[in-house]
């Protein structure tokens, strides 16, 4: 891929990136402490407050993943993580890439940090110290106390430096509260499991769909869905919202960091989608869930 030339000239980015928006630690403060809410702190890394528990998602808050560079700062730092108190933190890993999972993020998390993890991805944990793991396969679920939280597929891979291909699953995850109900879709293609998961758990309030390194499609179209298939998957799923994740945070495809949102704004127009099912928040920005 990288060798190659594009399959077509690469789209202009007008240098368009994610605004970041300050200090969201205090602006949570300020909420009732019974309000829930989604913020993107940036890339895949999402902080929920659900039914009064706290989730993190794919935490990433480091300069690098592995070699690219941020190009948009974590809205949130670990440091102001552990200052908003959180009694126990549970957190969200969707497969071992290295924008996807990160050690230096993973050892700066409380040590009582309450993980859910696919096959065989266990033992990272562990040796960072962190105890609380809960590996899962595709299908099965596990209560986080009076939260329920399911392990479904998606259409990806895993490798690190160290490890062989596919030697670790990868996932994506619902969150389910009394009240709400969270698709997190991690890192997909696209596939039919969409429709299956729309069918076996209807009623999704948020999907967290990716929405980046989609170009070149002769090499992405496997593990990277483009923004119409994020669309169409959306719509297999049967969810009311659609929130996008990991654009402009890391260049990992030809498309420039910023373009997704720019594509995704055009692809809702051109298909006449009702814009009010879709959330593009800025990196720090808090969105309250609907009661």
């Amino acid at each position: 891929w990288k060798l190659s030339r594009p399959d077509h000239p690469p789209p202009v980015d007008g240098g368009y990136l994610p605004a970041v928006r300050s200090d969201p630690l205090t602006r949570i403060k300020t909420l009732p402490a019974d309000r829930d809410f989604i913020l993107w702190v940036g890339h895949a890394t999402f902080l929920m407050r659900l039914d009064g528990q706290f989730w993190l998602t794919d935490p990433m808050f480091s300069p690098r993943a592995l070699l690219p560079r941020r190009k948009t700062p974590p809205a949130i730092t670990p440091a102001e993580l552990r200052a908003l108190g959180i009694r126990r933190l549970n957190v969200i890993v969707s497969h071992n890439h290295y924008d996807h999972l990160d050690t230096e993020s993973i050892a700066s998390l409380p040590d009582d940090t309450r993980f859910y993890v696919p096959l065989g991805l266990k033992a990272f944990f562990t040796d960072l110290g962190k105890n609380n793991v809960t590996e899962m396969d595709w299908w099965q679920q596990a209560d986080a106390g009076g939260t329920r939280v399911l392990c479904l597929p998606m259409q990806h891979w895993s490798r690190r430096i160290d490890q062989a291909t596919d030697e670790t699953l990868w996932a994506s995850f619902l969150i389910v509260t009394p009240s709400t109900t969270i698709y997190f879709a991690g890192d997909s293609g696209y596939f039919i499991g969409y429709r299956e998961i729309g069918r076996r758990f209807p009623g999704i309030d948020y999907a967290l769909m990716p929405t980046t390194a989609y170009r070149p499609r002769w090499f992405m179209h496997y593990a990277h869905m483009d923004i119409d298939e994020a669309l169409d998957a959306f719509a297999d799923l049967q969810a009311r919202t659609f929130i996008p994740t990991q654009w402009g945070t890391f260049h990992l495809g030809d498309e420039p960091p910023g373009f997704p949102a720019l594509d995704l704004r055009r692809r809702i127009a051109e298909r006449a989608l009702d814009p009010a099912r879709f959330r593009i928040p800025d990196i720090g920005e808090i969105i309250l869930i609907r009661t």
